[in-house]
């Protein structure tokens, strides 16, 4: 079975939600693209997403976040896996409304915390109480997130593989996303 991708297809969600793992995962099994935005930036910067946050600041990095949106959005259909902040700027989602679909991959902070507690890639989370930090933030993008076209609930026992396949099955339900050949 073979499947059309009509639209790109945007991941959103907290860090650690799944979305480069599971974007990758989604792209591979209808054999379109894979690109994460993060690493387009961190390419054209020649530095880290950390790096850029300490030199640069964050409203630097987001402003150049919103433009690499912009680009990979015009360029070829794709799973397009994007950093936890990208789609809490209005900008940033109607772009992603008016030429793709956004992914909500809906995780818990338990699961969240527990997939990041030992990264010290997660600039947002270099404070005195990450935990306290990363709820913090949680409550704060939820609003957003609940805005996306389609939300998928991400669980602790799903291997990367299944939850693929939920998006997928979430994905086929749209006709003006992706049809079956």
């Amino acid at each position: 079975m073979t499947f059309d991708l009509k639209k790109t297809v945007v991941m959103v969600g907290m860090m650690g939600a799944g979305k480069t793992a599971v974007g990758r995962a989604v792209a591979a099994k209808l054999g379109v693209p894979f690109i994460d935005s993060d690493a387009e930036i961190e390419k054209a910067a020649n530095m880290s997403i950390a790096e850029i946050f300490e030199r640069d600041g964050e409203p630097f990095f987001r402003r150049k976040e919103t433009q690499v949106i912009e680009r990979l959005l015009e360029d070829e259909r794709c799973i397009l896996s994007t950093g936890g902040g990208a789609y809490l700027s209005e900008e940033n989602r109607r772009m992603i409304a008016d030429k793709g679909v956004a992914v909500w991959l809906d995780a818990d902070v338990e699961l969240l915390w527990s997939r990041v507690r030992h990264k010290d890639t997660r600039p947002l989370l270099r404070t005195p109480n990450p935990r306290r930090t990363l709820e913090e933030i949680f409550a704060k993008r939820v609003p957003f997130y609940s805005q996306a076209d389609l939300p998928v609930k991400a669980d602790a026992g799903l291997s990367i593989e299944e939850m693929a396949d939920r998006v997928i099955r979430a994905m086929a339900d749209r006709d003006d996303v992706l049809t079956e050949n």
